[in-house]
């Protein structure tokens, strides 16, 4: 079982989130969809690993998970990317850095102090300095918002290009997603699919199975041994998603 140890908000504008977990035992893993990219440190079976990840357009099966790991993890606000490491190229994938010691990993021709969950920030602040994290503010303010005077295929143009994913199929996955905390939260049935927007209940199913991996009943009964990836309480508004802080 993985169990998620601390997980925060952050102030810097290019995180969203950042947690850490460890895991206790062999259990059946569900990886589910998430728009957002992450810089994930793994502690598991002596080796140490640094990885982006990308965007996650389906639900996946991962089998079990092994015990004895552990995992830090910095997520992304929609719109920051790595220049170097293209959203478009981390879709349903990622990428390994290669990691030179206990505690460094090489990027864009230096060696960097592996990062930890306390000093997240400062981490990303150094990519920020560096020019190798950057924040296309579109992507930002079409999430609050229809963009007025903004041709709606210039910003698609910039949300493929700074999150891999079109518009709507980000909001998509964070409706699944926001559907999914209100079911874990015991919300019946009929009132996630009016609370989350959805047209009627085999809409919230077709979209659960496909972006989470398990029925609204699987997920509400908890019928199922899967245990999920880290899933936090997002707010969808009419055009974007609006992050809860603290929760």
């Amino acid at each position: 079982m993985i169990i998620f140890d601390k997980d925060r908000p952050s102030d810097s504008p290019f995180v969203e989130r950042v947690w850490r977990s460890h895991s206790e035992g062999a259990d059946p893993f569900l990886s589910i969809a998430t728009s957002r990219c992450e810089l994930v440190l793994s502690r598991l079976e002596g080796e140490i690993s640094m990885t982006m990840r990308g965007p996650e357009t389906k639900a996946t099966q991962m089998g079990d998970c092994p015990g004895g790991g552990e995992w830090f993890g910095i997520i992304l606000r929609p719109g920051a990317y790595l220049p170097l490491l293209p959203p478009e190229r981390l879709v349903d994938g990622q990428i390994d850095l290669p990691v030179v010691s206990r505690n460094a990993f090489w990027f864009s021709g230096s060696t960097w102090q592996l990062p930890n969950y306390e000093n997240a920030d400062t981490f990303i602040d150094w990519l920020a300095r560096q020019g190798l994290l950057v924040c296309d503010p579109v992507v930002d303010t079409a999430l609050q918002g229809p963009l007025k005077g903004c041709d709606p295929r210039t910003v698609q143009r910039h949300f493929l290009r700074a999150t891999g994913l079109t518009q709507s199929t980000q909001w998509q996955i964070e409706r699944a997603r926001y559907a999914t905390c209100l079911l874990q939260e015991g919300v019946s049935i009929q009132d996630t699919v009016e609370q989350a927007g959805y047209f009627d209940q085999p809409h919230l199913t077709r979209s659960l199975k496909r972006y989470i991996g398990q029925t609204p009943a699987q997920i509400l009964q908890k019928s199922r041994p899967e245990q999920m990836s880290f899933l936090y309480k997002t707010l969808p508004v009419e055009h974007g998603i609006l992050s809860l802080s603290g929760t």
